[in-house]
């Protein structure tokens, strides 16, 4: 699996790892029961900080994608949510990062989207 990072991005570099993970189950290139790289080799290959690797996978974990399991370390939920989802998920890491890169802040975004929701 392919790991884009872009350091130069107002994105958290977290953040950028989940939406690897989410783009890559969204397309199919990884599967359920798939083993995610373990955060220590991950860090070491990307050169950066093991938590910020871990910041992701808790991100995903959070997101119901993965499951941090001991021994295992994470791997891609049997019955994860639909990849419909992953794609809405990632598109949302889009926009978010598309706002804080035009200076909206997060409560505006929030408004902008129910008000979005409202009208449609």
């Amino acid at each position: 699996m392919l790991f884009k990072l872009d350091a130069a991005s107002t994105v958290p570099l977290g953040d950028q790892i989940a939406s690897s993970v989410r783009a890559a189950i969204a397309d199919g290139t990884v599967e359920p029961g798939e083993r995610l790289p373990a955060a220590r080799v991950l860090a070491g290959s990307l050169g950066i900080n093991v938590h910020t690797v871990l910041r992701g996978y808790q991100r995903l974990r959070e997101e119901g994608l993965i499951e941090l399991r001991r021994g295992r370390g994470a791997v891609v939920v049997d019955n994860p949510v639909s990849p419909g989802r992953a794609r809405v998920l990632e598109r949302i890491g889009e926009l978010v990062e598309e706002a804080r890169k035009v200076g909206i802040p997060e409560e505006d975004l929030l408004a902008l989207i129910r008000a979005a929701n409202l009208a449609g």
